[in-house]
């Protein structure tokens, strides 16, 4: 049994900064961020007991964490069938040119846009994938003819409907 010197040694040892990228996380760091992606409410007492640390240095852990940009916030993860859109719509996206200023000015659109769930510059026949979910066809007609047809550099859409979501990930 240490003494407490000890035990604030430990403590310090345990929360020593780290490098800011992924490469500096230890074991703890890691087991930490598993346990938050899946418990995002969890108290810093719960954190701690999971991962074998006192609530307090859990706390500084990921405070560390978050001032290192590995947790970039906490969100509630709402079921967008609850909220009346149950269909996942999948948006390939061709653009007149890759230049940085048909690039920019699409993405800045498309940062504007209320109905995309997420948007990814591909590797590939088409430059992005758009992803949304929409009520219905109809709903998807109006995105489509008032929003995604008017973002600029825009010279092809092609659409595909997801039958069934298999899996998602919770975070």
């Amino acid at each position: 049994m240490g003494t407490k010197r000890d035990r604030s040694e430990q403590i310090a040892q345990e929360t020593s900064a780290r490098p800011a990228d992924g490469a500096g996380l230890d074991e703890l760091d890691a087991a930490i961020l598993a346990y938050l992606e899946q418990n995002g409410r969890a108290t810093n007492y719960d954190v701690g007991e999971a991962v074998g640390l006192s609530a307090s240095a859990a706390s500084r852990r990921i405070q560390a964490l978050e001032a290192s940009g590995a947790i970039r916030g906490y969100r509630a993860i709402l079921d967008d069938r609850m909220l009346g859109k149950p269909i996942t719509v999948f948006i390939r996206v061709t653009l007149e040119r890759q230049s940085a200023a048909v690039l920019g000015a699409f993405e800045a659109a498309i940062r504007r846009s209320k109905g995309i769930v997420s948007c990814h510059l591909m590797a590939g026949q088409y430059d992005y994938m758009v992803v949304v979910r929409v009520a219905g066809i109809d709903d998807y007609g109006r995105l489509h003819q008032h929003e995604l047809s008017r973002l600029p550099g825009v010279t092809r859409l092609e659409t595909s409907f997801a039958l069934r979501d298999v899996m998602e990930a919770k975070s």
